[in-house]
């Protein structure tokens, strides 16, 4: 390989022999992945050499440079293309980047990492991108699975968005009829907080008009006082043991979920994210991915249930494991409802709501104290699920009764989307070391929704500007499904605050280029308290780096995120390349 002069394609093929290790092992023993192997026997000689490069390198001492090494997986150099061109030996691949802009990997905080579902179920909306469907197609799509499902087992559908449809009028129970009236059909929102079902999945769970609100959820009705289909939050609960549903053994299932997996990986490196907080999952899963050579990102495990009941009983702590699966918070412990669904807990009503309607709470704080608390004793780092002011002003009082209980120090107590705030919300978090995880993509994808909530409480929802004036290291939370999670996208609806349909609303919250690739980078990796090992271009910290074609600092912010990523790079070894 030459040492010098790299056009593009021939960078496509630098560090190319895949995601670094993949030997096998167990998590929690020995890390047994292998890194990179060193170029030579000489110890100045690097991997790899990146020069002529515009690289933002989030590092506050050397904000930008032209040139690094990469050695074992990690930046050895950092700093100007003269002296980087010292660590290239013999067998050194090298690129010369002629300009092309290079950022850190981006960091995602709050992702469930759906793979099977992209896979195997009937997809009703776009996930990645804004796209219009009709209600027609929807129902085609589940009448053609229904055709082939035996009479009584469900139809599902995912990732339906109520703003996204050309009808331009809600899904309702009449529509499900249309699918069968032989199977209970359900049309889950991706917003994962409502779900729209047929007359015969309400006949199943024995919901009628009569059936009275659960605590935390809703049986919604039309204009005449009949169930229109739409059901809210915990209210569906009474869905979950009624009907059949297809069983698989055990070795499908593993199979099932290894493919799911492995694929959902493919699409985030493919959208420039080297490390993603996972909302749950199945753990044996995410190591046997791994083993087999396909895990191309790094894994903050966050867990809930039985898991996180084996945690607590035999002393793990946020944080074990290695720099490629960890323990990190506990996985989002809800609190309130949906801000793309409209069912977040306010302080005031929605607008035009009749009778006035603030939302779902859907745990007591007094659940919520004892929760907390017992997370925090165990040195697990508790997050929650909170959008609305109401459920903020909930965790923070749990979270702060937690730190009375059960001091701990450098807590950094995690806040999961963390939508509306207000001055005392600030105040309360910035004493605590709170670390909030906003909607990223939610500015430009869902700006069709923000009517609902009118510019007074824009201004004060999705607030990175508040955050960062507040001192507050906010981080990036997508949420997929409920959000595409694609970081550039992100990027520009934090800096321009305008959605794909040319509202502007918040302009307020704007942030800038460097602010937002922050956001999306070291304060994710300061959210899991890995600030130490990635998150910026730093010596000794993990080569995990994305190559832009343009810069999004002077491309213009209308078309962020248009930006081609060319290369996505995890440990010093290529995972995504056109």
């Amino acid at each position: 390989m030459n040492k010098h002069g790299h056009n593009r394609r021939e960078f496509l093929g630098l560090t190319g022999a895949g995601v670094a290790g993949l030997a096998g092992g167990s998590l929690l023993g020995t890390t047994v992945f292998a890194e990179t192997q060193s170029a030579d026997a000489d110890p100045r000689h690097a991997d790899l050499v990146v020069f002529n490069a515009t690289i933002y390198t989030v590092d506050s001492s050397m904000p930008k440079v032209e040139a690094f090494a990469v050695k074992g997986g990690r930046f050895v150099y950092v700093g100007s293309t003269a002296e980087a061109k010292a660590f290239i030996g013999r067998r050194t691949q090298t690129f010369d980047a002629k300009q092309m802009t290079i950022v850190p990997g981006f960091i995602d905080c709050h992702n469930h990492a759906g793979g099977n579902t992209l896979l195997y179920e009937v997809i009703v909306g776009n996930p990645y991108e804004v796209e219009f469907v009709t209600i027609a197609s929807i129902i085609d799509k589940l009448r053609a699975k229904a055709q082939k499902t035996p009479a009584g087992f469900w139809i599902d559908g995912y990732f339906f968005d109520d703003t996204k449809v050309k009808d331009n009028r809600q899904l309702n129970v009449h529509d499900l009829d249309q699918v069968s009236k032989e199977h209970p059909v359900v049309v889950h929102h991706r917003g994962g907080h409502t779900s729209y079902y047929n007359s015969k999945a309400l006949e199943l769970a024995g919901v009628n008009k009569d059936t009275p609100n659960r605590m935390g959820g809703t049986y919604d009705h039309d204009e005449n006082g009949e169930l229109n289909g739409r059901v809210t939050d915990r209210a569906r609960d009474v869905f979950n043991n009624v009907g059949k549903r297809e069983t698989f053994t055990a070795e499908k299932k593993e199979q099932r979920d290894r493919d799911g997996l492995a694929y959902i990986s493919k699409q985030f490196v493919r959208y420039g994210l080297t490390s993603v907080h996972h909302e749950g999952g199945d753990l044996f899963t995410l190591q046997q991915v791994r083993a087999r050579g396909e895990l191309q990102h790094r894994v903050s495990f966050e867990t809930s249930g039985d898991i996180l009941e084996a945690m607590i009983k035999n002393g793990i702590s946020s944080g074990f494991g290695d720099e490629w699966i960890r323990f990190g918070a506990t996985s989002e412990h809800t609190a309130d409802g949906s801000f793309s669904e409209r069912t977040m807990a306010l302080s005031q009503p929605y607008d035009g709501s009749s009778p006035p309607y603030k939302g779902n709470i859907t745990e007591t704080q007094e659940d919520l104290n004892a929760w907390a608390e017992r997370v925090q004793r165990a040195s697990i780092q508790p997050n929650c699920h909170a959008n609305g002011d109401v459920a903020i002003d909930m965790v923070l009082t749990a979270y702060e009764r937690a730190q009375q209980t059960a001091p701990r120090p450098d807590v950094r107590p995690k806040i999961t989307h963390c939508t509306l705030i207000n001055d005392d919300l600030l105040r309360r978090m910035n004493a605590l070391g709170a670390v909030p995880a906003p909607f990223t993509t939610y500015a430009y994808y869902n700006s069709d929704k923000f009517h609902f909530y009118g510019e007074e409480r824009m201004k004060r929802s999705m607030a990175y500007r508040s955050f960062f004036d507040a001192g507050i290291r906010a981080a990036a939370g997508s949420d997929f499904s409920p959000g595409p999670f694609a970081a550039l996208m992100g990027i520009q609806g934090m800096v321009t605050r305008t959605g794909w349909n040319g509202e502007t609303w918040g302009a307020n919250q704007r942030i800038s280029v460097d602010e937002a690739l922050q956001v999306n980078t070291i304060n994710g990796a300061y959210n899991s308290h890995e600030e130490a090992i990635k998150g910026s271009i730093t010596p000794g910290k993990l080569a995990d780096f994305v190559v832009l074609a343009d810069d999004p600092h002077t491309t213009n912010k209308e078309k962020i995120k248009d930006i081609e990523i060319v290369r996505t790079v995890t440990g010093g070894s290529t995972v995504y390349g056109k």
